[in-house]
């Protein structure tokens, strides 16, 4: 008896979209104690198909045909009640971001104990016993002050602990994960799936993981289904589709994959050497003061002592860690944040501690692109709006703006007539493409790139580190790239800073760090890769 057994299932879409269905006469089967990862593009169906066993989908997006069968038992047609039955004690949902899957008003223990109350009829200390039972089974260190920390006092790998933990804690059969370890790094990203892993096994558990990272795929996987604009086209055991894929669109998506042995750019570096120096930081720190209503007050060090150098032409790498200091060093560049002491050296100018008023007519020279294309843009304007918007408030006459804005449309590959159209209607992929031209509306010396292509999938994001590497060789940029991600970093970077606590622990060539790492620490983030020794088919 399969856990999960979709047959024909066909999910359609509002009049208007780009296409009929979101899934179109899909099959597939997750048996009890097996893994099946979900893969394909954004927008190829497979949040849909998740939501649409959990009963999630709204009405817009109703199933025309096929069924959902869960334990044997057909759910594509129940009551809502029958559903709300089976959520948590039969199939239960990980998502994507903890922190807006949480209750941030609620106690991570009560939002446990609140599974329990309404699914079982457990009595209240027999639900702080399992409370603790799960808290101790998903890993989390002190369980009793987890229980009683609100999940913004959690780090990120801590409150998807917490999601795993409300997930499992009646031991339902189906456990779907729908990209739980995206916006995790790689350290914390491996000890997520180690835990997934562990919990499936001891529990007997059918997990439908949906992902768009291949690394995390060949890590897990017992079998992959591949969705494409929500046809299934590929389906099989791991090593068959990730080393003979028979699709070319399968061909393609791993084609995709970034390798982590770097780019070697032998005849670039000596002009590198030579070019002139763009950024510059001198034992740049920044320490935050955290008040407590009772107790002491406690500092934290942000960064310390970080010193590097950005020259015209070059890709600078930061990576490491979630809390390392990455996204800190970087808003203290852009001065974001106020830095606490260094230096920041911006052409030979000192701005760490320039006034606002005299550091105005030099932001223009720092420009940069951040994680979330989503919430980077003002839903409200259109994206011609937002492009122009910085060369205007820099005294650019409004037709010179939207000349420029056009051929940056152009340079980024988009239509300049989209200038007219509003964020929401474009992709991911896209609306990262329009951050990108809105920060070089305003010509910077320096682009910092924050985790501009953590979110996306690889096909988009081969696309994106593409354009980034054309767009700095042609305007002879230096790039500040922060990412957590050592396939990308390995792809774009000339140099690497590997930060860890708040500071610099190796810094070098990107062959030399990626090829020869002398710190232990950058061994171990090489080591917590996801699917670093698979062989995936070449393209």
């Amino acid at each position: 008896m399969s856990v999960l057994a979709l047959s024909g299932l066909t999910i359609g879409l509002p009049a208007g979209a780009e296409r009929p269905e979101a899934a179109s006469r899909v099959s597939l089967t997750v048996e009890r104690g097996e893994i099946v990862c979900l893969v394909g593009e954004s927008g190829s169906g497979k949040s849909v198909i998740a939501q649409s066993v959990m009963g999630l989908l709204p009405a817009s997006l109703p199933i025309r045909a096929g069924t959902i069968s869960l334990m044997d038992e057909n759910i594509s047609r129940v009551p809502e009640a029958r559903l709300r039955q089976l959520r948590t004690t039969r199939m239960s949902m990980i998502f994507q971001e903890p922190m807006t899957a949480l209750n941030p008003v609620m106690t991570c223990g009560d939002q446990i104990e609140e599974v329990l109350r309404f699914h079982s009829e457990m009595r209240l200390p027999e639900r702080k016993r399992k409370i603790l039972d799960i808290v101790r089974e998903v890993a989390l260190p002190d369980p009793q002050r987890m229980i009683a920390s609100y999940p913004h006092q959690l780090s990120g790998g801590q409150r998807q602990r917490i999601m795993i933990a409300m997930a499992l804690v009646l031991d339902p059969a189906l456990l779907i994960a729908d990209e739980p370890t995206t916006a995790l790094d790689v350290t914390t990203q491996s000890q997520i799936l180690t835990l997934i892993l562990e919990l499936q096994k001891r529990h007997g558990t059918g997990v439908l993981f949906i992902t768009h990272d291949f690394g995390v795929v060949a890590e897990i996987a017992h079998r992959v289904a591949v969705l494409r604009l929500g046809e299934l086209v590929e389906l099989g055991p791991r090593d068959e589709v990730l080393k003979r894929p028979r699709h070319e669109y399968t061909r393609m998506l791993i084609g995709s994959v970034p390798t982590l042995t770097p780019k070697m750019r032998p005849h670039a570096r000596p002009a590198l050497q030579d070019a002139p120096l763009v950024l510059e930081t001198r034992e740049l720190c920044k320490t935050y003061a955290e008040r407590r209503w009772l107790g002491p007050r406690r500092e934290v060090r942000a960064a310390q002592d970080v010193t590097l150098e950005v020259r015209r032409g070059q890709t600078l790498g930061i990576v490491g860690e979630s809390g390392s200091g990455k996204s800190t060093v970087a808003r203290c560049i852009v001065r974001l944040v106020e830095p606490s002491g260094g230096q920041i050296r911006l052409g030979g100018v000192d701005i760490a501690r320039m006034p606002a008023r005299t550091l105005r007519p030099l932001r223009r020279r720092v420009q940069i692109v951040f994680q979330d294309p989503y919430r980077s843009l003002n839903p409200r304007r259109t994206v011609g709006e937002a492009i122009i918007e910085g060369p205007l408030n820099y005294g650019v006459p409004r037709r010179e703006a939207l000349e420029r804005a056009r051929r940056l449309m152009e340079l980024v590959r988009m239509d300049a007539q989209a200038l007219a159209r509003y964020p929401h209607q474009f992709s991911g992929g896209q609306r990262q493409r329009i951050c990108i031209a809105r920060a070089l509306a305003m010509e910077p010396e320096l682009l910092v790139a924050d985790e501009a292509v953590s979110a996306l999938d690889v096909s988009v994001q081969a696309q994106v580190l593409q354009l980034l590497e054309e767009i700095r060789t042609r305007l002879d940029l230096a790039m500040l790239f922060i990412t957590h991600d050592l396939r990308v970093a390995a792809q774009v970077c000339d140099h690497v800073a590997v930060m860890q606590r708040g500071r610099i622990v190796e810094y070098g060539a990107a062959e030399e760090v990626f090829l020869r790492p002398r710190h232990e620490y950058t061994r171990a983030l090489f080591d917590a890769a996801p699917g670093r020794g698979f062989a995936f088919a070449s393209t």
